[in-house]
C-alpha cells in the first residue's frame, strides 16, 4: 500500500509523519507527471505547490475552512486530497473531472475559477459572509505572483486592507504566470526574494521605532514620518504592511514543516495576513523544471523524453498568425503587437525576439492591453492585440469605450476562439460573437482557413478603424498558401458550392463542417449550397438577399453561441429588411456553459459536426422547405 492510498480525505494527512509527508509528495508528483502526460494540462503549476498545498491541508479544516485557488489551475493536488483521486485519471476527459476547482464538483471547491486575480476578492467576500453570519471558520486565498500583475488582486488587497477582515492571502512565488512575469510587481518580489536577512531587519527595525518616544505632537507627527520612510527605505515588504496587511516571508515553499508552522501561527492573527511562498515552478520533473512556459499548459507528451506527442504535421492557426504578422511587420515599422503574460500561448515569442522594441508583455493586463493599443493607435502605431477569447471578455469595457469609440485602428486577434475542448467552461471561447458585435464601429470576422487567415491579418491592419479577427484552437486544414481563396473585402461573404434547395451559410471554423454537410445532403436528394460568411459585422447584405431569393431557406452555422450570435445577426437582418418569407434554422451552442471534452466530442455532442448539420439541415427543408 502507497501512503497515498491511506488519503481519502484532507484529515488523513494528520496522520503522517512529517518524513511521510515527504514521502507522499513524490508519490502525487508522480501522480501528476503520468496523468498529464495522458490527458494534456497545467502541469509545472501543479508540480510547484505539492508541498504548499499538502501543508495547506494538513493545517486547515476544509471543506469548514474556506480555500480560494486564484485561476485554479494548480488545484490538481487538491482535487487529489479531497476525496477524488479515484477519479483524477478522467481529469479533463469529457464527463470527467474539471481541470479547474468548481464547486458542483466538490464541497471542498469553495469558489469556481479559471480566469486570473480573481481569488483575493471571492475570500474576502467569503469571509465578509463569515463574518456577518458570526461563524469563525478561517478563509484562505492562493494567487501566485505572476496573478498579482492583474489590477483586480490590487483592487481587492486595498479594499481587505480597509476594512481590516480576517483572512489570509498566500502568495505563490514561483517568478512566473505563464510566461517569466514582467513589471515592477515582479521586480518587488525578486527584491524580497535576494534578501535573506529581509525578516530580520523588518524585525529590527520595528523594534528600533518601537523604542522612539513621541515628544509633542508636531514632533510625534514628524516621528512617524520618519518611520514610514525609514520602513520603506529598508524593508520592500512595507507595501503589503501599508496596504493593512500583516507580511510574513519570504518562505521556502517546499519545506512542509516550515510552512506548517507558519499556516498554524496565522489561524491566531487578527485582521488579514500575506504569506510570502517561494517555490519552483515544475518541481520534480526535470523537463518541466528547464521548460515551465511549455509545460504550464501542455498536451499529451512522453514522460520519458518530455517531447509533446504531435498531431501530424499541420501548423497551428497560432503559429500562421505569429509567423504571418513577423513578415507584415517586416513592411511596416508602425506594427506593434502586445500580449498579456501569453508570447507563446498566443504566437507572438518569434515576434519578441525579432522586434524586441515593438513587442509589449503587460502581465495578465488584458484591460490595460486594450487601452494601451488605443493609445499607440492614437499616436500613429499599427497595434496588434493577441489574446485568447475567453481573456478578452475581461477587457469588454476597454474595447468599447477606449478603442471602438474612437475608431481607433487596433487588430484585436482572438485565439482559442469557439471550443477549445479539454480546459472546459471557463475556457471555451463562444461568447465573442455575441459580445462583440454590438460595438458600433467594429468589424469582426473569422476565416475559415489560415490562408484567409493571412489575408485577413493583412486586410485588419490596413483598415481605418478597429476590428477583430477570430480563429480556434488546434492545428490549420493544411490548405498549401499558393492555393487562394478571393481576396477578402470588407463586409464580403464568398460561395463555396451552388445549392437550390436551401443554403448553408457558415462563418469560421463551421465553414469546413458544412462542407462536409453538404455532400452528405446530396447524398439525399437535398441541394445545398455553402457560403463562408467570413464577417459577422458587417454582413454581407446582398448576398444574404440574393440567397433569400434563390432558396428562401438558409440554415446559419457558427462555433459560438446562438444568443446575439452570427445566427441572431442573420435573423435581424432579414426582420429588419421585411424578407418575411426566408425560413431561418439557427445552429450553435445553446445558452449553457459548454463542460470539457475534446473538440470532436463536444461538436457532435451539440449537432455541430458535418453529420449532425446535415441530419438537422434535411429535417428542417423536408418540414418547412420542400416545395
Amino acid at each position: 500500500m502507497t501512503l497515498l492510498d491511506t488519503i481519502s480525505q484532507p484529515q488523513d494527512l494528520r496522520k503522517l509523519s512529517l518524513p511521510q509527508m515527504d514521502g507522499l509528495a513524490a508519490e502525487i508528483r508522480s501522480l501528476l507527471i503520468n496523468t498529464v502526460a495522458k490527458n494534456g494540462g497545467h502541469l509545472a503549476p501543479n508540480l510547484g505547490v505539492v508541498e504548499l498545498t499538502l501543508a495547506i491541508h494538513r493545517t486547515f479544516d476544509s471543506p469548514r475552512d474556506k480555500i480560494v485557488w486564484d485561476v485554479g489551475h494548480q488545484a490538481y493536488v487538491h482535487k487529489i486530497l479531497c476525496g477524488r483521486r479515484d477519479k483524477f485519471h478522467t481529469l479533463r476527459q469529457h464527463g470527467g473531472i474539471s481541470g479547474f476547482p468548481k464547486r458542483s464538483e466538490s464541497e471542498h471547491d469553495a469558489f469556481g475559477v479559471g480566469h486570473s486575480s480573481t481569488s483575493i476578492s471571492a475570500a474576502l467576500g467569503i469571509a465578509l459572509a463569515r463574518d456577518l453570519s458570526g461563524r469563525d471558520n478561517q478563509v484562505l486565498a492562493v494567487i501566485g505572483d505572476g496573478s498579482l500583475t492583474g489590477g483586480q488582486a490590487y483592487e481587492a488587497l486595498n479594499h481587505a486592507g480597509h476594512l481590516g477582515t480576517r483572512f489570509t492571502v498566500i502568495v505563490n512565488d514561483n517568478e512566473m504566470s505563464i510566461a517569466k512575469n514582467v513589471g515592477a510587481m515582479a521586480e518587488y518580489l525578486a527584491k524580497i526574494r535576494s534578501d535573506p536577512t529581509y525578516s530580520r531587519v523588518k524585525r529590527d527595525i520595528d523594534n528600533a521605532l518601537r523604542r522612539i518616544p513621541a515628544i509633542g505632537d508636531s514632533v510625534a507627527k514628524t516621528l512617524e514620518r520618519a518611520k514610514d520612510s525609514l520602513k520603506f527605505m529598508l524593508v520592500p515588504g512595507m507595501l503589503f504592511e501599508e496596504l493593512g496587511f500583516t507580511y510574513i516571508g519570504p518562505i521556502d515553499g517546499h519545506n512542509i514543516a516550515g510552512l506548517c508552522e507558519v499556516l498554524q501561527a496565522t489561524k491566531t492573527m487578527n485582521g488579514p495576513v500575506l504569506i510570502h511562498v517561494i517555490t519552483q515552478k515544475g518541481k520534480g520533473y526535470s523537463p518541466a523544471e528547464c521548460n515551465a512556459d511549455r509545460f504550464h499548459g501542455i498536451g499529451p507528451f512522453c514522460v520519458e523524453s518530455g517531447e509533446t506527442l504531435q498531431c501530424g504535421n499541420r501548423p497551428s492557426y497560432t503559429s500562421v498568425f505569429g509567423d504571418e504578422l513577423i513578415k507584415l511587420a517586416a513592411d511596416n515599422p508602425d506594427i506593434v503587437a502586445i500580449t498579456a503574460a501569453m508570447p507563446e500561448g498566443t504566437g507572438l515569442k518569434k515576434f519578441a525576439e525579432r522586434y524586441p522594441k515593438r513587442f509589449f508583455d503587460v502581465g495578465i493586463a488584458e484591460q490595460h492591453a486594450m487601452t494601451l493599443a488605443a493609445g499607440l493607435a492614437a499616436a500613429g502605431k499599427r497595434p496588434v492585440v493577441a489574446v485568447y477569447s475567453t481573456f478578452s471578455q475581461r477587457a469588454f469595457d476597454q474595447i468599447v469605450h477606449d478603442i471602438c469609440l474612437q475608431k481607433l485602428p487596433v487588430v484585436i486577434c482572438l485565439d482559442r476562439a469557439g471550443i477549445v475542448g479539454e480546459d472546459g467552461a471557463t475556457h471555451q471561447g463562444v461568447f465573442d460573437y455575441a459580445f462583440l458585435r454590438s460595438a458600433p464601429n467594429l468589424t469582426m470576422l473569422a476565416p475559415k482557413n489560415e490562408t484567409e487567415l493571412r489575408q485577413m491579418l493583412a486586410m485588419a491592419l490596413k483598415h481605418n478603424g478597429p476590428c477583430v479577427i477570430r480563429y480556434p484552437r488546434g492545428c490549420t486544414l493544411g490548405i498549401p498558401f499558393a492555393t487562394e481563396s478571393l481576396p477578402v473585402s470588407i463586409g464580403k461573404a464568398e460561395r463555396i458550392k451552388l445549392g437550390s434547395d436551401l443554403t448553408l451559410l457558415a462563418i469560421g471554423s463551421a465553414v469546413e463542417e458544412c462542407v462536409v454537410a453538404s455532400d452528405l445532403l446530396a447524398s439525399s436528394g437535398i441541394r445545398a449550397g455553402v457560403v463562408n460568411a467570413r464577417f459577422v459585422k458587417p454582413l454581407d447584405e446582398e448576398m444574404i438577399r440574393s440567397l433569400s431569393r434563390e432558396t428562401g431557406v438558409l440554415v446559419t452555422v457558427e462555433d459560438g453561441c446562438l444568443a446575439g450570435g452570427f445566427g441572431s445577426a442573420v435573423a435581424e437582418l432579414l426582420i429588419d429588411k421585411q424578407l418575411k418569407w426566408v425560413k431561418l434554422l439557427r445552429l450553435g451552442f445553446p445558452d449553457e456553459f459548454i463542460e470539457h471534452g475534446t473538440r470532436a466530442q463536444l461538436l457532435k455532442q451539440y449537432g455541430l459536426d458535418g453529420a449532425a448539420i446535415a441530419e438537422k439541415a434535411a429535417s428542417f427543408f423536408r418540414e418547412y422547405g420542400a416545395k
